[in-house]
This record gives C-alpha cells, structure tokens and sequence, in this order.
C-alpha cells in the first residue's frame, strides 16, 4: 500500500511536469516526444533523489512528498532536464520533406520508425561513402574555378550513377538546367542513363487484378504482357477493351516506385543539404531547393490521378483552337493513380517519322507551324502546357498526318504575370529592344525591386547585337544568355517561367528535327500578326459572344466608375486643405507585421534570459562573501534565476531548430 501512494504521488508529479514543460515549450509539441522526455527525465531524477537524499531518510513511514528544498530541486530538475531531453530528440529528429520542405508527421509505431530510420541512415552513409570516394567533398572547395568545373562535374555524375534509382533521374532533370549549371555539368549529367528492366508477367497481372475497378477480363478484350515502351516510372501496354474494341494504352505504375521514393527522396534532400553546406557555390545555387522541387515533381509524376487530370485540361484548352492538336482520349472510368488507360495512338514520333511525312504528303513547314503555335496559345494565353515537347512526346498520325501530343506528365502552369512577361520576351527579340526586355525580366523574376535598371539593359543590348545580323537566331544560345544574366544579377527566374522557357528550347530541337531550317523566332512574329488579326475580327465573327464579354466586364466597372467623382472631388479638397499625406507603412503588410513581432517577441525572450543569468551568477557570487543569515535568500533567489534562464534558452533553442527545418 505505501508503494502504491508513492508511485501515485510520482505520476501526479509527472502530469505536474508534463502539462508544464509542454506550456513552456510552446505549441505544436509532438506528444509522443513529450510523454518520453518526461518518463526518462522523471526515473533520472527520481532515482538521484533516493540515491542522494530519500535512502537515508525513514521515507516508507511518512508517504507524503513534502515541499521542502530538496523536494524542490528534484521537481525543478525534472522539469529542466525533460525539456532538455525534447531539445535533445528535437535536434536529432530525421527530416522529411513534404511539397513545400516541410517535415512531414509520419503516424507509424515507434519500431517501425527505428527500422526506418536505420535504414536511412545506412543509405545515408552509404551515399556520403561513394560521394566521398569520388571527390566530391574536394573539388566542392574549388568549384568557382572554371578549369575545375569539368572535374567536379565528372564526380558528381559517377556519384548519382553509383548511387542508383531516384539520384540518376535527379542526374537527367538537372542536366536540363541550362540556366543553373555551367556547360560541363550539363554535358556530364546529359550522359546519366538508367537501365530498366521490363515487369515480368506475374506482376503485370497483379498490378492490374489489384488498380483496376472490374476484373482484367470484364475490361480487356485482349491485353498484350510484353510492353512496348518502359521507364524508371512506369511501362506501357497494348490492350484492347471489351467494351467498344476500340485499341487503347495501358500505363502501369511500377510496383517499386513508392518504395524508391520512400527510401531515396528524404536521402537525397539529405545528400543536397550536405553538398550545400560544403560549398558556398552550391548553396548559392540553391541545390537543396532543387532537390525539395525535384522530390516534389516526382510525387506528382507518380501519381497518375494528375497526369489524367493535365491531359483532360490541355485537351480542354485546344479543343476550339485553330491550331488542331490531337490528344488521346482517357478513359476515366478505368483509370486511377496506379494506371491510365487511354485511346491508342497510330502514328510515328517525329524522330523516325520520315517515310510517313513523304507517303501523306505532310508540309513539314506547315507541320511545324501547328505545332509551335499550338505551343505558344497554350503558354502565352490558357496558361497550361505540356512541359515536355521532346521527339517522342510528338507523333505524326498515320491517318491524317495531324500533330499528335502525348505524355502528360509534365505540365507547366503560368500565371497572367508570367504569361504577360513572355509575350514581352518574344516582342522584345522581334523588336530588338532592350527595354521591352527589361519590362519581361521584371514579370519573369523574382524580387525584382533591386534591380540597376541601366546595367541590366546594357547587358540586354548586347545580347541583341551578338543575334543580330544573323539569318537564324539559335534559340538555346538566345535564352542560355538571358538565364546567365539573370544568374549574375542575384536574380532567380519563377519555377514556372524555368520550366517554359527550358520547353521552348526542348521544342526548338524538335521543330528543326522536322524542318532543319525552321525559325522559331521569325515564326513567332508570324503568330503575333495572326493573334492581333483574329482579335479584331472576333468581335465580328461572334457578336453575341462579344456583346455578352463588354456586359459583364461594364457590370465589374460600374461600381467603380460610381465612385470617381465623389473620390475625386474629396481628392481636390483635401489638396486644397492641405492635408494630403503620403503614408507607406511596412507593418500594413500582414506577413511583414507577424515577422517583426516574432522576431521582437524571441529577442526579448533572449534578453530576458540572459539577464536572468547574469543577475544569478552576480547573485551567487555576493553570497559567497556575505555571512548573514540572508544569504540563504539570495542563493535562493539565485538558483531560481538560473532555472528561468535555462527554461527561456531551451524554449529559443527548440523554435529555432524548428526554423532551421522548415527551411
């Protein structure tokens, strides 16, 4: 019965503890984290209480704790050495990344997170092992040097190739990053290859039995098991549904990609903040935000659900355009995240389609054109577009000899700003106008405000005399230029606007693959003309569309246009009074304002903490040379100053860890 009551007094002690630790650390405290740090912190401190005080006190006589200063210290200590421990696991907890770097709550038993964790780690080291190997770690040093570009590129290529999976696709991705990486690196991670090997036919038919709604046979009326076309991602299959016999493409989600991801992505991140903080060059470069992007990307890549959904909204945005572009139809009610079942494609990429250009008699200019066009309604104007224009994402159809646009999985997206910005590039170029270009960059960039507006257009100028003057404009030495002046400048282009300008070169290559000659430039004034052209003949051609447009834009200003006059007028009194001010305030901007005042709220946290240090040891060090009975309080006063001290210092040291891992 007296063990009971101790045990009983421990655990309300505990709770004490518990519930106060978590109100000293703030909010958003991982409970399991909490309730360990506890339990360890309590059977520490219980154990130094009975070893130095309780064992030679008559304790099982009397079983109430009584708050004497011993009792004191032990439940201060408690407190303090929990929230030290939470600091400790805190600090040492493994980093996931979510879509936007976050860390990611992961709700799986703790031995399932150890063996995760142990296994990370291995691959870890293991990755960290062959980076070193290869001289990564010293040629990092030496990377601002241009005769020591190439070497540093060959090491880091043999690293991501040793490495395996998803570090060679992150080789292939960056390999497109012209606007980043020097030539070397492009030229060296271009040469990643990675060998898939075909599922075999057991895991074909499991993959189906399990992704499809109905049973294989009651979809497909003929399935063939050998695919003819695999990458690291996923394969496809010829089929033929049950339904309509209508020939469709089975896109299958490879079974081992979710446990790529799971194993390599949080590593990668890790390899990337390693490399990062080797080297200053890196770090400026943004490696890491590269990696968090490309793990981002590739959830989505695997997800089929988007694909489908990207492949339904560029149909939608060309399906009334002039510039006809065949996309296969999906097949919605059979498709999910681990499979897409879409309309089968008979046609020949544009890379080997040379014999059926000749037997349809296709115009390869007109070809071409469509295409590039059809390119630039859907970046310049809806928005959406297929990110990734190679040879084999184009085919000719054998029908018609009609465009077709395949492989959705890469879709770009650019907001009315950045659209904007592009059609001001292209007119820039057309015009030779350096500051036409200079209002693109503006919208293209981000933080643009510091910008030497002069110099920029300088450099602008002379990019547009080393293209003048020239029959052809090479597209890929054209915006090369423009992302290294950006670079220079401390500038970063938006995602969006990378991934359109890296697809315009991509298409280039293309379009000359179907006509040598093609001017991607020279067209692109072409279009403008037949833009503007069809603009002004709209309001003829639909007048009812047109008419129904002016009312609603005229219901959108009416409000407004109401309020001109008695706005202007109190304008002209108060100008006449005297009283107009011109009043600009950082705090109006509310993420502003939340910064400042947390920023303000830690330093006074600090300061705080650090004068109750100081007053503390000052205070220990008087009572040292004073022998009056008082001086008790003032070791007292003392102690208790430092254990504020020590609280405030914990709390600021775990906000700031978690600073450091959201970014």
């Amino acid at each position: 019965m007296v063990y009971v009551k101790i045990i009983v007094q421990i655990l309300v002690i505990a709770m004490f503890i518990f519930y106060v630790s978590g109100r000293l650390m703030g909010s958003q405290i991982n409970l399991m984290k909490r309730i360990l740090s506890v339990f360890m912190s309590v059977a520490f401190t219980s154990i130094v209480y009975w070893y130095s005080y309780l064992r030679y006190t008559d304790y099982l006589d009397d079983v109430y704790v009584y708050m004497d200063v011993r009792t004191i210290i032990w439940i201060g200590s408690m407190l303090l050495i929990s929230m030290l421990l939470y600091l400790f696991f805190e600090l040492f907890d493994p980093l996931a990344i979510g879509e936007k770097g976050e860390r990611i709550t992961r709700h799986k038993s703790p031995f399932l997170r150890l063996r995760n964790q142990w296994r990370s780690q291995k691959r870890l080291r293991q990755v960290m092992q062959i980076a070193v190997k290869n001289g990564i770690s010293r040629t990092l040093k030496y990377a601002r040097h241009r005769e020591n570009e190439h070497e540093l590129a060959i090491a880091f290529r043999d690293t991501l190739e040793e490495s395996g999976g998803i570090f060679i696709k992150f080789g292939q991705v960056l390999s497109t990053r012209n606007d980043l990486f020097p030539t070397a690196f492009v030229q060296e991670l271009g040469t990643l290859q990675q060998n898939v090997k075909p599922l075999s036919e057991e895991q074909v038919k499991h993959i189906l039995e399990k992704a499809l709604p109905y049973k294989m046979d009651d979809v497909f009326l003929q399935f063939e098991m050998a695919p003819i076309a695999a990458a690291s991602i996923g394969q496809v299959h010829k089929a033929t549904l049950r339904k309509n016999n209508e020939e469709v493409a089975v896109k299958l989600l490879r079974p081992d990609v979710k446990d790529m991801m799971r194993d390599d992505l949080t590593i990668l991140v890790e390899f990337a903040r390693w490399v990062s903080d080797k080297s200053t060059w890196a770090e400026n470069l943004g490696f890491r935000e590269l990696a968090v992007g490309f793990a981002t990307s590739l959830r989505e890549e695997v997800n089929f659900d988007i694909e489908m959904r990207n492949t339904m909204q560029v149909a939608t945005t060309l399906r009334n355009s002039p510039y006809q572009m065949k996309i296969p139809h999906v097949y919605e009610e059979y498709s999910n995240h681990q499979l897409i079942v879409s309309e089968f494609i008979h046609g020949k990429s544009v890379a080997s389609g040379k014999a059926l250009f000749a037997s349809l008699q296709v115009d390869r200019e007109e070809f071409a054109r469509t295409v590039l066009f059809s390119f630039f309604e859907q970046m310049l104007f809806s928005g959406i577009f297929h990110a990734d224009p190679h040879p084999g994402n184009i085919y000719i159809d054998e029908q018609d000899g009609t465009p077709i646009l395949l492989d959705f999985g890469a879709v770009g997206r650019l907001a009315g700003p950045q659209q904007e910005g592009l059609k001001l590039f292209l007119m820039g170029i057309q015009q030779n106008d350096a500051n036409i270009l200079y209002d693109a960059i503006t919208l293209l960039v981000e933080e643009h405000e510091h910008i030497d507006r002069v110099k920029m257009e300088q450099e602008m100028a002379q990019i547009l005399l080393r293209i003048s003057y020239v029959p052809r404009i090479q597209t890929d030495e054209l915006i090369h230029s423009f992302f290294e002046v950006v670079r220079d400048f401390g500038l970063l282009f938006y995602p969006s606007v990378s991934i359109a300008l890296r697809s315009i070169i991509t298409l280039d290559g293309t379009l000359r693959l179907i006509k040598d000659d093609f001017n991607l430039f020279q067209e692109a004034k072409e279009f403008s003309k037949h833009y503007i052209t069809s603009m002004l003949k709209r309001p003829f051609k639909e007048p009812f569309v047109t008419k129904e447009r002016l009312e609603e834009e005229l219901a959108l200003w009416l409000p407004a246009l109401r309020k001109i006059p008695r706005r202007v007028d109190k304008l002209i009194q108060r100008v006449e009074s005297g009283k107009i001010i011109l009043h600009h305030d950082v705090f109006s901007n509310k993420q502003n304002a939340m910064f400042i005042t947390q920023l303000f709220s830690r330093f006074v946290l600090l300061l705080a903490g650090i004068t109750f240090g100081f007053i503390s040891v000052a205070l220990l060090a008087i009572a040292q040379f004073i022998n009056a009975p008082y001086a008790v309080y003032l070791n007292t006063a003392a102690y208790v100053g430092l254990f504020l001290c020590a609280v405030l210092l914990v709390r600021l040291s775990i906000q700031a860890i978690r600073l450091m891992k959201r970014g």
